[in-house]
């Protein structure tokens, strides 16, 4: 089969745009279950529902890739953007399916915390994502980003510090520790999105 090469495809915006709100509606969910937590099988797969739909606009992404003789941006760094966004979605879901593995009765209220972070940096990842068509415009969502993430940070530092104060089962330690890494790991791949963004409209300017 031969591929028709399309000779300039603005398709890759829209894209974006579509994964960056899907990115958030996962993060809103899973913070929805960390305020209101009775059902997490329910919100699991609720969140693996987005997780599938990111993963279709991954591949189209890809897809378009091999498909388009001129792209937007770089080849490269479209390939980078996809797969930080995909990351994140996955940590996501990782978050919601631990909580069903570990038969977690109760989240601690610092994982709360992290969720509402992370849906906050997922949201200015949201805000920030048209701005490519512009290469403009992004400075205040990068800050603001990397202001979440430090946030993020110390909750994550005083969580950790929390769990081995000793007042915890060994066993419970462990399966919150494994939370938490995970929801600070997405956080984290929200500054990672802000920077390859960045990236691209430096590369621009």
């Amino acid at each position: 089969m031969r591929f028709q090469l399309i000779p300039r495809e603005q398709g890759f915006y829209e894209l974006f745009d579509q994964a960056a709100t899907n990115l958030s509606d996962a993060a809103n969910l899973l913070l929805k279950l960390f305020t209101d937590y009775r059902d997490p099988e329910s919100a699991h797969a609720e969140i693996q529902q987005r997780e599938h739909e990111g993963d279709e606009i991954t591949h189209q992404v890809m897809r378009a890739l091999n498909t388009t003789f001129v792209t937007p941006f770089d080849r490269e760094d479209i390939h980078r953007l996809a797969s930080n966004i995909d990351d994140i979605l996955d940590l996501i879901e990782a978050v919601a399916d631990l909580l069903v593995l570990h038969r977690i009765e109760k989240p601690l209220p610092e994982m709360r915390l992290l969720a509402d972070v992370l849906h906050r940096a997922t949201e200015e990842v949201r805000k920030a994502m048209p701005g490519l068509r512009r290469f403009a415009g992004l400075d205040h969502y990068s800050v603001e980003i990397n202001r979440l993430e430090n946030e993020g940070e110390r909750v994550y530092r005083k969580t950790v510090a929390k769990l081995f104060s000793g007042d915890y089962k060994a066993m419970d330690v462990l399966k919150w520790k494994d939370l938490v890494d995970q929801l600070e790991a997405a956080i984290d791949g929200c500054e990672d999105v802000a920077d390859t963004m960045e990236s691209i409209v430096l590369k621009h300017a």
